[in-house]
């Protein structure tokens, strides 16, 4: 049962699932990221004028919107393993062959067949993580598998710098490193398991229940019992919009924010601000992979700090409080850019990556579990989708922004997207469900419930009260053998 997974101990299984999940997040990172260092490289080869240029950029946002909406579907329907495997196999075999690309067209069409698997990533990893830890543990886990997405840009960084700055290679050879992402998908078929939570809402009690035996090592006499809803049907989006409307709004909203204003940060910084040609305080092309090595060690910093926040403090507080200083950050970027000292704008960057990737890493844990298991890879791919927009329309408004008015007004700008996700936190924190320590099973909440209040069964501040079972303890936990059927 479900109860199983919320009650049972942290285990070496659940630390083994978590990893596998990171470093397919940490390969995803490094593939998104390693494009900014060798863009130049890019333009270079294939005498790219700027318009050229920025459509890489749109179209590698486009597919990740694609990606997620289709992908996300698709995990809802044939499991969160498969759609794992299969995404990160995909992005990798097109990103090796978009480093054979002999054209600037084809160079484009295989960048957006990557970046369609990078999406299909988003909903997998974070609706996986989610069904397989203890409600107690389900803001940590889930923040650290995040976190390696700074891990992966640390790795971004360090290629670049050996490869292109220090053997003199071409951005193609970085690309190769695709190969790895390949292999590990392989290997990711035996180290992670099929979400219980999704077997059960298809109906394949005996092996959810399997699973569930496997990663606490609590066998139930009654097995797993608890059921979460077949689909009907209607379409999933449909059915998230009828009846989970407010949920879907909360996760766009932050998504929309956090991607306008991360990618903002990074291109603004990379083009606008350290650009050897068109900066506000230029520096050498060759320097660029340093400053952004020392800005993800900052991100991860970030990211481990709100891990352990959204358990201690709450998702509400901690969301809230990310975005609102994510926000603030963006006044030190732009102060620290009106002197003209590099270090004084790297030290402002770091502040501010780390800062941002407290917002982002906290969202994702903080609206995925709000969706029922039969909906949530949905959720999060249309959530993702709206984000992905919010990144492409955030990079047009900063280059008009920065053109017209400098760079002073394009971090305010910054700073404004990043109030969207604050202003978002503050609605959820007045009206929605406090999730810490709740099973999901009490956050799927009652059909024409949007926002989620009566969600928790009376759960909310510091782990929860006594859920619907009458059960107390933290996080509500239920009796063992007592079905619950969810909407």
């Amino acid at each position: 049962m479900a109860t199983r997974l919320d009650s049972s101990a942290w285990r070496p299984i659940h630390t083994r699932i978590a990893t596998a999940l990171g470093i397919g997040w940490m390969l995803d990172a490094f593939e998104v990221q390693i494009i900014g260092s060798v863009i130049p490289g890019i333009q270079e080869e294939f005498g790219l004028d700027s318009t050229q240029s920025v459509w890489i950029n749109i179209v590698w946002f486009g597919g990740i919107a694609l990606g997620a909406l289709g992908f996300g579907y698709l995990a809802d329907r044939i499991g969160r393993k498969r759609l794992f495997v299969a995404t990160l196999i995909l992005y990798s075999v097109a990103a090796l062959a978009t480093a054979a690309a002999p054209d600037y067209t084809l160079f484009i069409v295989f960048r957006f067949i990557t970046a369609l698997g990078v999406g299909g990533e988003y909903s997998a990893v974070t609706s996986a993580i989610s069904e397989f830890t203890p409600a107690r543990n389900r803001g940590l886990s889930n923040g650290l598998v995040m976190s390696f997405w700074a891990v992966g840009g640390i790795l971004a960084s360090l290629v670049s710098i050996v490869v292109i700055s220090t053997l003199g290679l071409t951005w193609r050879y970085t690309l190769l490193f695709g190969v790895i992402s390949a292999a590990y998908g392989l290997a990711a078929r035996r180290l992670i398991p099929e979400s219980p939570r999704w077997l059960a809402s298809k109906g394949r009690l005996d092996e959810a229940d399997k699973v569930v035996t496997s990663i606490t090592g609590i066998v139930s006499a009654n097995g797993y019992n608890d059921t979460a809803g077949t689909s009907t049907g209607r379409s999933r989006l449909h059915e998230l919009w009828t009846n989970y409307r407010g949920r879907l709004f909360f996760g766009m909203a932050l998504d929309f924010s956090e991607a306008a204003g991360y990618y903002g940060l990074f291109t603004a910084v990379s083009i606008l601000v350290f650009s050897a040609s068109t900066g506000a305080v230029p520096v050498d092309d060759g320097v660029l992979p340093y400053y952004f090595l020392i800005a993800n060690f900052g991100a991860l910093a970030g990211g481990i700090v709100v891990s352990f926040a959204l358990d201690r403090l709450g998702r509400k507080p901690t969301v809230t409080f990310s975005y609102t200083a994510a926000a603030v950050s963006m006044i030190g970027c732009a102060l620290a850019a009106a002197t003209g000292s590099a270090t004084v704008v790297l030290v402002a960057f770091t502040i501010a990556a780390f800062f941002a990737t407290c917002a982002w890493v906290s969202a994702y844990p903080t609206f995925s579990e709000l969706f029922p298991t039969r909906l949530r890879a949905t959720g999060i791919g249309a959530s993702v989708a709206v984000g992905r927009i919010g990144a492409i329309i955030g990079q047009v408004v900063l280059a008009v922004t920065a053109t017209a008015w400098g760079v002073g007004i394009m971090f305010g700008i910054l700073g404004l997207f990043w109030l969207i996700g604050a202003l978002a936190g503050v609605i959820w924190w007045t009206f929605g469900t406090e999730a810490r320590g709740v099973p999901l099973e009490e956050l799927a909440g009652a059909r024409g419930d949007p926002m989620g209040t009566r969600g928790a069964a009376g759960a909310g501040g510091a782990g929860g009260a006594a859920g619907a079972g009458g059960a107390g303890g933290a996080g509500g936990r239920r009796a063992e053998g007592l079905s619950v059927k969810l909407p």
